[in-house]
């Protein structure tokens, strides 16, 4: 496949791999599903962000443990969340996705229900991160501030992204593509539409990485944060209000093998 060799060829090479991946057939193979589910706001925020959290590996394998997570809370995430006490925490007892066990799903929900009956909800938290500090690195910043208490579990440390480390926080930057994209597409939910999509940040992960480099939108080895800043500013010179609608190109494009 000839690759494009000028602005305008790139353009509507992005352009058309875009509308060829961001249909709503997407939704029925990707762990978006899961928080597709439910209507209630807190309910989406809540299994998006757990949805998110153990999206790494086989998205099969990521559906069916968020099922069985949501089974275990009785398929009502904000009731739950609301109501956790150390019964429910003997609920969770052998759920296990990876390296993301019952001990980390129980730290999430108690800093989950912390959020949410002291500091807003979810989209509080980031939304006060982000207007304080104007950016999405310092939204993710300030939502891994409030989230990791002094109670939170040292263990679980390692499932909430540091951007202070370096990290891609290719998660967290999915959950907020989720929450604050519009649901033109019928994928993405549009629910904070107070975050502008011009702020956010690629969700990088190996596959948008690699078709980024191929493309040459990426000439940084490391998939780290600066990746992840180096690739949305190049991506936002072919749409400066929404740059990361370009993820559902360049991750269509790698994970079927086309690139």
């Amino acid at each position: 496949m000839a690759l494009p060799n000028s602005f305008d060829e790139m353009h509507e090479y992005l352009e058309t791999a875009y509308r060829r991946f961001a249909q709503q057939l997407f939704v029925n193979s990707d762990p978006i599903q899961i928080p597709h589910r439910f209507a209630d706001k807190a309910d989406v925020e809540i299994a998006a962000l757990l949805a998110s959290t153990i999206a790494w590996g086989n998205r099969r394998s990521i559906i069916s443990s968020m099922e069985r997570l949501l089974n275990l809370m009785g398929n009502r995430p904000h009731e739950f969340v609301l109501n956790f006490g150390r019964a429910d925490a003997q609920r969770l007892k052998g759920f296990v996705h990876r390296t993301f066990n019952a001990d980390d799903a129980a730290g999430f929900i108690q800093a989950l229900q912390r959020i949410y009956l002291n500091h807003n909800g979810l989209h509080g938290v980031f939304l006060d991160g982000y207007q304080q500090s104007g950016s999405i690195e310092g939204a993710l910043r300030h939502f891994r501030h409030i989230f990791c208490a002094a109670d939170f579990p040292q263990r679980s440390l390692k499932h909430v992204a540091n951007v202070d480390a370096g990290s891609a926080a290719k998660r967290l930057n999915m959950f907020l593509r989720w929450m604050v994209r519009p649901s033109t597409e019928g994928i993405d939910f549009g629910l904070w539409n107070d975050i502008p999509t011009s702020a956010l940040l690629v969700p990088l992960d190996v596959h948008s990485a690699r078709v980024g480099r191929t493309l040459g939108l990426l000439q940084r080895r490391q998939n780290d944060l600066r990746a992840v800043q180096e690739l949305t500013h190049e991506l936002s010179l072919f749409d400066p209000n929404d740059p990361v609608k370009y993820d559902f190109a360049l991750f269509g494009l790698g994970v079927y093998g086309e690139l």
